[in-house]
């Protein structure tokens, strides 16, 4: 069984504990990362709580909910090495596993049933990577996202001047 992180903010509380509960009842362990009530809270929070545990855990998973996924997702691919999707049925929920190697799964609560988040999640998890070409192309994410995260280093590192006294 998988190890999963889960989190979300308080649009995705409710689903969130559903979700929790039922991927532990089919044996996942989940680290239930919060929040721990349905009080307003920032989606950033819990999403780069999540993604950083599936980053700094090999082989993990990611669970985040929030209204519309969108948020938590956008939050989440910050993070290196997290390729967060926001899977709005089950064949793309297969899809981003299969082709994109997703490590991370968003979901909207506002826009999704419980049954149909339910499907999604469990097609997301049973679906495995394919390598081959789909390889070739994750690499190339993370070396864009490498190249980049150095270029914002030169681009935000102190500028220094040459001055003789």
């Amino acid at each position: 069984m998988s190890k999963i992180y889960a989190g979300s903010d308080h649009a995705g509380f409710t689903l969130r504990g559903r979700l929790v509960a039922h991927l532990r009842a089919r044996g996942h362990l989940v680290e239930d990362l919060g929040p721990t009530t349905d009080a307003s809270c920032d989606y950033p929070t819990s999403a780069a709580a999540v993604a950083r545990a599936v980053r700094d855990d090999a082989g993990a998973f990611g669970l985040l909910v929030c209204g519309t996924g969108l948020g938590v997702c956008i939050a989440a691919n910050k993070v290196r090495g997290v390729r967060a999707v926001d899977a709005w049925n089950v064949e793309g929920a297969k899809m981003s596993r299969a082709h994109n190697d997703a490590n991370v799964l968003c979901l909207g609560e506002r826009l999704m049933a419980e049954a149909e988040a339910l499907a999604v999640v469990d097609a997301w998890l049973a679906t495995a990577f394919e390598g081959g070409r789909h390889g070739r192309r994750v690499a190339q994410i993370a070396a864009l996202e490498l190249e980049e995260s150095q270029t914002a280093d030169l681009r935000t590192a102190p500028a220094t001047t040459d001055v003789q006294q």
